[in-house]
């Protein structure tokens, strides 16, 4: 059996869940799309190519073999993107979550029998299926679990609303010694410089009590605020509009001192060397373009 164990968001990585390319499936059509990035790409004729995309995961893959972290891969779902593996799943201290994912993935999860196996059955966790939720959404940091909600009156009309209010308190309920903290995400089906898809997308702790962090991400400026003041000023990089959309807050961390970052995340990449950040460069521009990045496409399931 697996001892899940899962605090924060940068202890040293000991096992993980990374998405799979392979039977990527087809250009979507522009009408099957749920997200802004992909659509935008499907409309340029730009969407990544599956050869391309497997490359790039084969680039991360190659990084935790070298740093001897355990590698669990979904099974192949013909023609299905099994890519980002965070959005099915998620892990809270010894506790797995099954997300309730946009109907249209269901089947992403069956992916895992093999992992479902050696995860207790008093520890896999499923919500009851008014709380829509999805790991992106999720980030535990020490004492609290940070969650990305939409809960204005229009959630239904937003294909990029993924968590909601219920999720919150049902984990709240599970976890009455943590602070459960929510915050509300802008949210555009069309337009991905003013959508944050998940929390993941504006914001990120990182170890050294560094974090990332995207204010136009927030559709409450004080939430913002309340961040900037968690970590402190000179503690956070704050990307973009432009970079946030290519998903510079999306990085991953496989201890409090090393980061996997895509390589052309100069600006980003030059800030985390200056804090004293070991940074794995990694190409995954193309992956970027539906909307993910590497932490969407990990599930860390244990850390020191």
């Amino acid at each position: 059996m697996l001892s899940l164990l899962i605090n924060n968001e940068f202890s040293r990585l000991r096992s993980v869940l990374l998405g799979i390319a392979h039977s990527n499936g087809p250009v979507p059509l522009i009408e099957d799309c749920y997200d802004p990035s992909s659509l935008q790409h499907v409309r340029s004729g730009t969407y990544p190519v599956e050869a391309d995309m497997s490359a790039e995961m084969a680039a991360v893959l190659a990084v935790f073999k070298r740093y001897k972290v355990q590698v669990f891969r979904p099974s192949i779902i013909e023609n299905c993107n099994q890519i980002f593996a965070r959005d099915i799943a998620f892990v809270i201290e010894d506790k797995f979550f099954k997300s309730n994912i946009l109907p249209e993935r269901d089947q992403e999860i069956n992916a895992l029998k093999t992992l479902f196996k050696l995860i207790a059955p008093e520890n896999s966790i499923a919500l009851p299926e008014d709380c829509h939720i999805e790991g992106g959404d999720v980030i535990v940091c020490g004492k609290y679990v940070f969650i990305g909600v939409y809960s204005g009156p229009d959630y239904s009309d937003y294909i990029t609303a993924r968590t909601n209010l219920n999720a919150a308190k049902a984990i709240q309920e599970l976890f009455p010694e943590k602070i459960v903290k929510t915050f509300e995400l802008r949210k555009s089906n069309s337009n991905p410089l003013e959508n944050a898809l998940h929390l993941d997308c504006c914001f990120q702790p990182l170890g050294q009590g560094k974090a990332l962090i995207h204010a136009n991400g927030f559709l409450n400026p004080n939430d913002y605020e309340w961040l900037i003041d968690f970590f402190g000023k000179d503690n956070v990089f704050e990307p973009t509009k432009e970079e946030m959309t290519q998903m510079n807050c999306n990085v991953f961390s496989i201890s409090d001192s090393v980061v996997i970052s895509e390589q052309n995340f100069i600006r980003l990449n030059t800030w985390l060397v200056a804090q004293g950040f070991t940074v794995e460069k990694v190409p995954y521009s193309e992956i970027s373009k539906q909307g993910g990045l590497l932490r969407c496409s990990t599930l860390p399931l244990i850390r020191d």
